[in-house]
């Protein structure tokens, strides 16, 4: 790696962008784990089990796109506050109301789809802290070591 990366840019903003790109992944595939015990508990067929699993990551393509637009005009760090907290309060108030149905986990679907757009969010908030040339180096040690975890 060249000595002058280093220099170049923020380490602590690389380091914050990477740690939210990560933790938003893991819970981005969230469902995927728990689809067994969730499709046990609600008596899912395979189809619906499937769907409901893949239902995040649908949504994260869609968010994704709206992420992307707001980032542009609001500004990468505000729009993975405002991500942040809306996945974590539609955590919370999926643990509070505790879905029993299977269109009930849509909704949680949903908010799992929220953290998957932060593909859109945190590699840009990166890589604006690093001169042109060092852009690429900055976005594939994020995607690196978030891939590698």
């Amino acid at each position: 790696m060249d000595r002058g990366f280093l220099k170049a840019g923020h380490a602590p903003t690389l380091l914050a962008a990477f740690l939210y790109f990560d933790v938003s992944f893991m819970i981005w595939v969230l469902l995927g784990p728990l689809g067994i015990a969730i499709a046990h508990d609600l008596h899912l067929n395979a189809g619906q089990k499937g769907l409901l699993v893949a239902t995040p990551v649908l949504a994260g393509a869609g968010f994704r796109v709206l992420a992307g637009g707001l980032v542009d005009v609001l500004g990468p760090r505000r729009v993975a506050i405002a991500a942040q907290l809306t996945v974590i309060l539609g955590l919370v108030l999926t643990w509070y109301l505790a879905p029993h149905t299977y269109s009930q986990m849509f909704g949680l679907a949903g908010i799992l789809g929220i953290a998957g757009a932060s593909f859109a969010i945190a590699l840009p908030l990166a890589s604006v802290w690093y001169p042109p040339q060092y852009q690429g180096t900055a976005l594939a040690l994020q995607l690196r070591f978030c891939f590698n975890a």
